[in-house]
């Protein structure tokens, strides 16, 4: 069993190595949820993961001979960017097996510190047992993202830094994937204050540890599907398990959605660049899965490494869904100035331009005319209804897409 003190002894290996992330104030969640809100930015920690403190832990920890065979991981792609730093620091081989799938950005952030990566799979589980049987083969050291003594108190070195930051602090809440930031966390959170109310996060596209919580049995997901990859666990270990149903207290879902409304909240408000697995404790409250009112909460963001291409489908989207941008496929006449009439009664409006596709040639439309894609940029649901009433004024048919 890990103690406070195993959680300590790591937090001494850390020092001077990695962030010591700041814990802000968070005064639109506060105010919408009537708490008091802190956010713990480990999204902005060295690897921009809290994963590097679990991984340098273990690397610390291992002795001459293991270091020398060299060390085998998998992981979705903070963990083995905390490897990857960790293994450089102290000079030994690293190879990491990660999903297909994986962003770029992750790919790229472990190759950066001189890892050698290996793509297998559709899902983390697909490249756990991948990296398993290499590490077999091959004699080297296996280190588990989650399910591992040293690795889950290095990442319990983020609960005696939130009870440094925000001693009043009531409930903590957590992502959970394999379970190992959400099990240090409590531990050292529940060591320090045994009143200390710890919630966890699951995607509901990756929810086998909450049904596992739940029946008190472990419950293997058939398949993972959402865009908080980070955390797109499909097994759950019995190990884990345990940790968990001692030292949490429940566990809520998010969807899809929730994660992406999240993602561009903590941007647009906070100035946060937060990958799907770290938004997932704002999500929960924002959409009002945790009961928090008129408490000390802390919510940790537990990573930024999202793939700038899904950032920016999430951004579109959002933008879209909040009314700011307006998306029209218009059918006008095929004949000079035609255009230019259409784009006047935007000009009218004060609606801006962004994007404009003019297809004459579709098998869908009669002879003499033509189809207008056009994007718009909007002021909200008042602007975009002035839009399409002007468009009918004006003998348009148009639809919005």
């Amino acid at each position: 069993m890990i103690t406070l003190t195993d959680i300590k002894e790591a937090k001494t290996k850390l020092d001077g190595i990695i962030n010591k992330t700041s814990i802000t104030h968070a005064p639109f969640l506060s105010e919408d949820s009537k708490a008091e809100v802190f956010i713990k930015k480990e999204n902005l920690q060295l690897t921009g993961s809290f994963k590097i403190r679990g991984a340098f832990n273990k690397i610390a920890s291992l002795k001459d001979e293991e270091k020398k065979a060299g060390v085998v991981a998998a992981s979705a792609g903070n963990h083995a960017q905390g490897l990857a730093f960790s293994s450089k620091h102290f000079g030994i081989d690293a190879t990491i097996f990660m999903p297909e799938a994986t962003p770029l950005t992750k790919v790229s952030g472990v190759k950066l510190y001189g890892a050698k990566v290996v793509l297998k799979g559709q899902n983390f589980d697909d490249a756990y047992a991948a990296a398993k049987e290499f590490a077999k083969e091959h004699n080297k050291i296996f280190i588990h993202p989650f399910a591992d003594d040293k690795v889950i108190a290095g990442q319990g070195t983020i609960g005696i830094e939130i009870l440094e930051q925000y001693a009043d602090v009531e409930q903590i809440i957590v992502p959970i994937g394999g379970g190992g930031l959400i099990a240090g966390i409590a531990i050292a959170a529940k060591a320090l204050n045994p009143n200390i109310k710890i919630t966890g996060v699951v995607a509901t596209g990756a929810r086998a540890m909450k049904e596992s919580f739940e029946s008190h049995l472990p419950i293997d997901s058939d398949s993972v599907k959402t865009i908080a990859d980070g955390i797109a666990v499909r097994c759950v270990t019995p190990k884990m398990l345990d940790y968990i149903l001692e030292f949490v207290d429940e566990i809520v879902e998010v969807s899809e959605q929730e994660i992406a409304n999240s993602i561009l909240f903590l941007l647009e408000r906070h100035k946060l660049v937060v990958e799907g697995a770290g938004a997932v404790s704002v999500a929960a409250i924002m959409h009002k899965k945790v009961d928090i009112e008129d408490k000390k909460v802390c919510a940790v963001v537990s990573g930024g490494n999202i793939d700038v291409t899904m950032l920016a489908l999430i951004i579109e989207k959002g933008l879209v869904k909040s009314s700011r941008k307006l998306n029209l496929l218009v059918t006008l006449m095929d004949k000079p100035g035609a255009l230019m009439d259409l784009t006047d009664v935007f000009t009218k409006c004060d609606a801006n331009i962004v994007q404009i596709d003019f297809d004459r040639n579709s098998v869908k439309l009669d002879f003499g005319e033509a189809h207008v894609t056009i994007a718009l940029e909007t002021k909200g649901e008042e602007h975009q209804k002035l839009v399409r009433e002007n468009l009918k004024k004006n003998g348009y048919r148009f639809k919005q897409i």
